[in-house]
């Protein structure tokens, strides 16, 4: 609401305006749009099926909200391009399907970049950091483990000053338990990333044709992208994870 209200400002306006709103997401969500960041076409063309990875992949997965908008346009101090996913309702608790959901979203970038270039860039770094955090939160704090069962190898621990509390160990962990923790981290992320491959090969087509329309515009969002994103089907193997 500051942010559009600034906006607003800025324009010699007294009241703000749906695009006000807009923009104010993305600058919260992306940063500031960086005009200046030219990509070469090659670059263009590997963030733009990155983008759309992304997009097609959460497209099919309704617990981390719809897909709004892709954008190649570089925004804040090192995104290239964005998907921006909104949620369509306020939501307080996730399953343990739809944390998996959210990795595979994550990882859609990086699948896209090994199935139409047979390499992968440094632009996925970000999303396996987040993907890999995520998978070992469900380990070892939400007790979401195959194989440990429903415990807590992380806890909250109570600060003397005003009752805050911190993220520390639990208790030194045996090197069987940590390996099984790795072991288990590692099979949610593989997992994941099958799923994402999966999606993402049995639509190629569609991720072409997306990514075409991506490259001559910059940004896909609103009812075009909606249609485009609605003919995704899910991929042959869906229950890889």
């Amino acid at each position: 609401m500051n942010e559009a209200a600034l906006l607003a400002a800025r324009n010699q306006r007294t009241a703000v305006a749906q695009a006000d709103f807009k923009e104010a997401i993305e600058r919260v969500v992306a940063g500031l749009e960086k005009k200046s960041r030219v990509l070469n076409e090659k670059e263009k063309k590997i963030v733009a099926y990155h983008e759309v990875g992304h997009a097609m992949v959460g497209a099919l997965m309704p617990g981390g909200g719809k897909v709004s908008k892709i954008s190649i346009v570089p925004r804040g101090v090192g995104a290239l391009g964005y998907t921006l996913r909104l949620p369509t309702e306020d939501r307080f608790l996730m399953d343990e399907v739809e944390f998996r959901e959210q990795i595979a979203t994550l990882l859609g970038g990086r699948a896209a970049e090994e199935i139409v270039f047979d390499c992968v860039t440094n632009g996925a770094s970000d999303d396996l950091q987040r993907a890999t955090d995520l998978a070992e939160r469900m380990v070892m704090t939400y007790g979401m483990s195959q194989t440990l069962g429903p415990l807590a190898y992380e806890r909250k621990s109570r600060s003397s000053f005003l009752g805050n509390g911190e993220l520390n160990p639990r208790r030194s962990m045996s090197e069987k338990t940590a390996e099984a923790i790795d072991q288990e981290v590692k099979e949610i992320v593989a997992g994941a990333h099958r799923q994402a491959r999966s999606i993402l090969q049995h639509n190629r087509a569609l991720l072409d044709t997306i990514t075409g329309k991506l490259l001559a515009t910059e940004v896909l969002e609103g009812e075009e992208l909606q249609a485009l994103l609605d003919q995704v089907q899910p991929g042959l193997n869906q229950s890889a994870i």
